[in-house]
């Protein structure tokens, strides 16, 4: 037995149970994390980042794609190598190998449990049954807003699970199941307790953000005594309500291209909400996105980013795409350019092809060789960077409202942030200079008015003013 986990440690009332944490994969998964480290914390357990003087180890993995697989199995490998107790949940817990046994343990047979996705209380139980709790819980040794792996000043707010689609490239229905909405009420509730503990920044997200409510035929539900409808456009328009007097920022992710989503544009144009969609569009072509299954694929894409843009022209989207899908012809691909050009995509995100076990896309005829899906990426990419590069030195010479992430010297030196146009860790960065006023103070999780003086690469050069 390791050292960390001895008896005398385990056994000293003095000394919590410490459980090493590590988190992999997307925001989605970020938030099972937030759920099980908040849980674990109530229960007066300690937590770290690392595997170091843990009495055990939790790896929350990511199951997606081959490299994320590889990285999660890397990571438990490291942790049983460093600690030797592992409780492994998430995505890839729920994958299984090639013989139809649980992949994880049948690549790591001594881990201590393996659970799905979305499984706080399935974890819980495995870490009670191998690390008795220290003490009875107490709620008030957490925030209300619980425990946050984000810096304080932004977070993401989870509105549901699950995916209804069948989407032949991904594998996430198998294994987080079809589309289950949290209560309107609930939802609402933790963005109310997240901005009063100093959240400046909320992040919707789900598999697919405008189809929350459908599985419950967007049931009526009660927020501060008032019917709020389980329906994307009630709950954004509320989520508004509640962040206007915090003066906090409201975005969206993983928006599908519904018409239902014309109805939310206002609120982005009055200023309600951030006047920003991340639309998850993949493809262009609408024979590859038939091939693709996507929903909405039968929707005018052109026409509605032109709408958009005609209600809120302030409006940035981002999207996500996949180059060198299987069958994809060198016409299909060029309209995919073309439509990069013509939409003028703020920011884009592309991934070559790459055959995942078990989704059905790996079946459909015309597999393109890894050379040629490399090349096309490379290809998108460049075409995506020229429009985004244009479209941000459109912005030379304006005066944003910038959320300042670092600020060395309290600002003095100038900082980091990010515009209203800019997503944590996946858009561009706003680079603040040394503000001209020596009184004039950039503060981490505050917002500060900036002019636009130049661009760099993907990121705005600015002026604190």
């Amino acid at each position: 037995m390791s050292e960390a986990a001895s008896p005398e440690r385990l056994e000293n009332p003095a000394t919590a149970p410490k459980v090493g944490f590590v988190s992999l994969g997307c925001p989605k998964a970020l938030t099972d994390s937030e759920l099980i480290l908040t849980q674990l914390s109530a229960e007066g357990y300690q937590t770290s980042k690392t595997f170091e003087g843990a009495d055990l180890v939790i790896v929350n993995t990511c199951g997606f794609i081959d490299d994320a697989v590889k990285e999660s199995l890397d990571t438990i490998g490291e942790a049983l190598a460093e600690n030797g107790r592992v409780i492994v949940t998430g995505c890839l817990g729920a994958k299984s190998g090639d013989s139809g046994g649980n992949l994880v343990r049948q690549m790591h047979p001594s881990v201590l449990a393996v659970t799905g996705p979305h499984a706080t209380q399935e974890v819980m139980d495995a870490v009670h049954a191998n690390l008795p709790k220290p003490h009875d819980p107490f709620v008030d040794l957490v925030p209300p807003m619980g425990i946050k792996l984000t810096p304080k000043h932004y977070a993401y707010l989870k509105i549901s699970e699950g995916c209804n689609h069948r989407c032949t490239f991904c594998i996430i229905p198998s294994m987080r199941g079809d589309l289950v909405s949290r209560p309107v009420g609930d939802v609402l509730k933790e963005a109310k307790a997240l901005f009063e503990g100093g959240v400046k920044e909320l992040l919707v997200i789900s598999q697919d953000t405008s189809a929350y409510g459908v599985d419950i035929k967007y049931r009526t539900g009660f927020w501060d005594g008032k019917p709020v409808k389980t329906r994307m456009l009630d709950l954004v328009r509320t989520l508004g309500e509640i962040a206007e007097p915090y003066g906090a920022w409201v975005r969206l992710h993983y928006v599908y291209p519904y018409p239902s989503v014309d109805e939310v544009i206002p609120l982005m144009a009055e200023g309600r909400v951030l006047p920003y969609l991340d639309v998850p569009l993949q493809h262009s072509h609408p024979d590859v996105l038939k091939r693709m299954k996507r929903p909405a694929s039968g929707e005018k894409n052109l026409e509605r980013i032109a709408r958009w843009r005609e209600m809120c022209p302030e409006l940035v989207i981002r999207s996500t795409f996949i180059a060198g899908f299987p069958g994809e012809t060198e016409e299909e691909f060029e309209h995919l350019l073309n439509f990069i050009r013509e939409a003028e995509i703020d920011r884009a995100g592309c991934f070559a092809y790459s055959p995942v076990e078990g989704a059905t896309a790996n079946d459909i005829p015309g597999m393109l060789p890894e050379a040629e899906r490399e090349a096309r990426r490379s290809r998108f990419m460049e075409v995506a960077e020229e429009v985004s590069i244009a479209r941000l030195r459109r912005r030379i010479g304006a005066t944003m409202q910038v959320l300042v992430d670092s600020a060395p010297a309290m600002g003095r030196k100038g900082g980091v942030g990010r515009s209203y146009a800019d997503a944590p860790e996946i858009d561009g960065i706003v680079r603040l200079l040394p503000p001209e006023k020596i009184s004039k103070q950039l503060k981490v999780g505050e917002f500060t008015k900036a002019r636009i003086v130049d661009t760099q690469g993907h990121d705005l050069i600015a002026l604190p003013i």
